[in-house]
């Protein structure tokens, strides 16, 4: 009988465990999809840059190829979009980072469910929390004696390779932001 006892006692352990291991898991991935979110955003308006500086004329366009330009208008929307849609919400607001030199958004969410009642005293009233970077990195090289305002040829992952012509420009010419930067989840 005693047995018995014990190792319900110890089923319900590993119950409790498990909860938490669920909850921590639903705010990581709340966190990774925040992050990454904030950092897709932050791209699109990077090219949405790229495209009127280059219109605009002069030859600090090329400097938005970097990824580092100060932008980041929307990260903060698009990240509590994100957190909301796994049932969780961002702690402290989207964080401007650089991880090896890359542009990046650290963020912290937490869960709006908690733990739940376990035999471990005050779980029910724990939410549980991670953290997440996600970073921009540039996938074009341009030569450095480009002239940027003329006919700029620049190369990109994969192989492909974009003619841009200040003389005749639209910014429909631009490749798409996934073809310009990589966004991902750092390490």
């Amino acid at each position: 009988m005693w047995m018995a006892g014990i190792l319900l006692f110890v089923a319900f352990g590993f119950f409790a465990f498990a909860q938490a291991a669920v909850a921590r898991n639903g705010a990581q991935s709340a966190a990774d999809a925040a992050a990454l979110a904030a950092a897709q955003a932050s791209r699109d308006e990077l090219v949405d840059g790229l495209g009127g500086a280059i219109g605009a004329g002069g030859d600090g366009w090329l400097g938005w190829l970097d990824g580092t330009r100060g932008v980041g208008g929307q990260v903060q929307a698009a990240a509590g979009r994100l957190a909301a849609a796994n049932d969780s919400h961002i702690v402290g607001g989207v964080q401007a980072v650089f991880v090896d030199a890359y542009p990046g958004y650290h963020v912290q969410a937490e869960t709006n469910y908690t733990v739940g009642e376990s035999i471990i005293p005050g779980t029910e009233s724990r939410q549980a929390t991670a953290d997440a970077t996600a970073v921009i990195k540039p996938r074009c090289d341009v030569d450095p004696d480009a002239d940027p305002t003329k006919s700029v040829v620049f190369a990109c992952d994969g192989g492909e390779i974009f003619d841009l012509d200040r003389k005749d420009f639209d910014v429909a010419d631009l490749p798409d932001a996934s073809v310009l930067f990589a966004v991902h989840l750092a390490d």
